[in-house]
């Protein structure tokens, strides 16, 4: 019987008894090494193949450098830094959790020695010796106590504070000499230090590992974060720190879905802060949100129609249309008897996205080159619009229109804000003519109270209230620094309050 697996050459070797010198030399392929662009083309350095018989060292994850005579040098670990072992990287680079304080311009982190660096150039020291910058935006900004006249010139942060280590005057004289009212947020800054430094650690982050589909017998508590992440099964969260980076991300689906979810923690009960237009309004979104079941099956006997699918539009969107898709997926997980359908609309809802998703053309079929993500999940559905809205809603692009079905959200939309309130002037009377609800956010309690107030000022009389302003259950914990303006510190979505445009309601006179 003949072999399978040995050449003709080889069996004749065997079959006379001789026992043939063969000498296998594997050749190792040339590696090949992306760099950086180079003239919009990447560039492959192609490295020479070692030879056979070359001496071969005993390679390391952390590359030590070696010396003429052959020796492995270890590299010298930064201050802070330390090696630790982890899982697939035995040498880890690793900012301990103990150690996580660093001023910024020391920090061991590039990115946050570049924040220092910007800071220093763009925002001024607020002591009250020198003159006005800018108008006071907020009845606590610095620059209500400056003079516009007198004083001394305005001059960029130079002096970093020892507690905080954030640049946040000119001079140690004069942080010394305002020391009081820098004691009021230098707490808060130092947490913000902190928590920056720990997102750049290296470190695995486990808060951020969010849980699948939800059973429909498993209700979820939406009193607080605490009980909803509880009843939701995230992994245990036993740090603040840790609370603090997971709902600087989830606090976008869990404020949509507090409103419009039936265990909502706002109601129309004393100090629920819902009004009766709102019960009205938000009862017709629950009814779509919370259908009975269809009794539908596999096989032809069990199908039953669809209704189409909840639609979302975040009007004005930034940052958080960026977010990573398993923390949208997440509102889809709370409702899972309907789909939905998010539309981010804004001039900057893909900024620093290109490289992901490069923008398409527009086409007769996509006229105004919406970036459409369909296979996120068969809940979810993700639209991107690189446009105003009021230029999609007179092309009526969106139409028709359902209470039962639409609602709107704007995240820091900034209606009353000098420096945007034009940019809404044209969008917000489009909003209203919908009659569908709207819920807005706002980073601190001042800057909700003026959207309302421009809200009402410009559309008077053809406004119903859907929810009383207040703090928001599902802000987010970790606050944020304005690198403009170190003295200037909020947090997402912080407060919340919804409206829509005034419905009549016709009745007949009897003559």
């Amino acid at each position: 019987m003949r072999s399978s697996y040995t050449c003709q050459k080889c069996l004749t070797f065997l079959r006379s008894g001789a026992r043939p010198q063969l000498h296998c030399v594997r050749q190792a392929p040339a590696q090949q090494r992306w760099i950086s662009l180079q003239n919009n083309q990447p560039t492959i350095i192609r490295a020479s193949p070692q030879p056979a018989l070359a001496k071969r060292f005993v390679s390391s994850t952390s590359r030590q450098e070696q010396n003429a005579a052959g020796e492995s040098l270890q590299p010298r670990t930064p201050p802070g830094l330390e090696y630790t072992r982890m899982r697939g990287d035995p040498h880890r680079l690793l900012l301990q959790p103990d150690n996580l304080f660093h001023s910024f311009s020391n920090s061991p982190s590039p990115d946050i020695r570049r924040r220092a660096a910007f800071i220093k150039q763009h925002a001024y020291c607020p002591h009250p010796h020198h003159r006005q910058t800018r108008l006071p935006t907020t009845p606590d900004d610095p620059e209500t106590k400056k003079s516009s006249a007198a004083g001394s010139p305005p001059a960029h942060v130079q002096y970093e504070c020892p507690d905080c280590g954030i640049p946040v005057y000119c001079s140690e004289e004069h942080f010394a000499d305002d020391y009081e009212s820098h004691l009021e947020i230098c707490d808060t800054l130092r947490q913000i230090n902190e928590d920056d430094h720990d997102l750049r650690s290296g470190r695995f982050f486990p808060e951020f590992e969010c849980p699948g589909p939800q059973l429909e017998e498993a209700l979820v508590n939406m009193t607080n974060w605490d009980t909803f992440l509880y009843s939701r099964e995230f992994a245990a969260i036993n740090e603040d720190r840790s609370l603090r980076q997971a709902t600087k991300l989830l606090t976008y689906p869990a404020t949509i879905a507090s409103v419009l979810h039936e265990l909502s923690p706002y109601n129309i009960r004393k100090g629920g802060r819902l009004t009766v237009e709102g019960l009205k309004s938000l009862s017709a979104l629950r009814y779509t949100l919370h259908p009975p079941r269809t009794g539908g099956g596999g096989d032809i006997k069990g199908l039953r129609l669809t209704p189409p699918a909840v639609r979302i539009f975040i009007v004005g969107a930034r940052a958080e249309s960026s977010l990573p898709r398993e923390v949208w997926i997440q509102l889809a997980y709370l409702f899972p008897r309907v789909k939905f359908h998010l539309i981010f609309i804004g001039p900057e809802s893909m900024a620093n996205r290109d490289d992901e998703f490069p923008l398409p053309p527009r086409t007769p079929s996509n006229p105004f080159g919406a970036v459409v993500e369909d296979r996120i999940s068969s809940e979810l559905k993700i639209s991107t619009y690189v446009e105003y809205y009021h230029t999609l809603h007179k092309a009526g692009h969106f139409y028709p229109y359902d209470p039962y079905f639409d609602c709107f959200m704007l995240f820091h939309p900034g209606l009353g804000h000098p420096a945007s309130s034009h940019e809404w002037e044209e969008t917000l009377p489009l909003l209203l003519e919908t009659k569908v609800p709207i819920l807005a956010t706002g980073y601190t309690d001042w800057d909700m109270q003026r959207d309302l107030q421009w809200v009402q000022e410009k559309m008077a009389g053809e406004v119903d209230l859907l929810m009383e302003p207040g703090e928001n259950k599902f802000r987010s914990l970790r606050w944020d620094l304005n690198d403009l303006d170190p003295q200037d510190i909020s947090c997402g979505n912080w407060g919340l309050w919804a409206f829509r445009g005034k419905r009549y309601e016709t009745t007949r006179q009897e003559e």
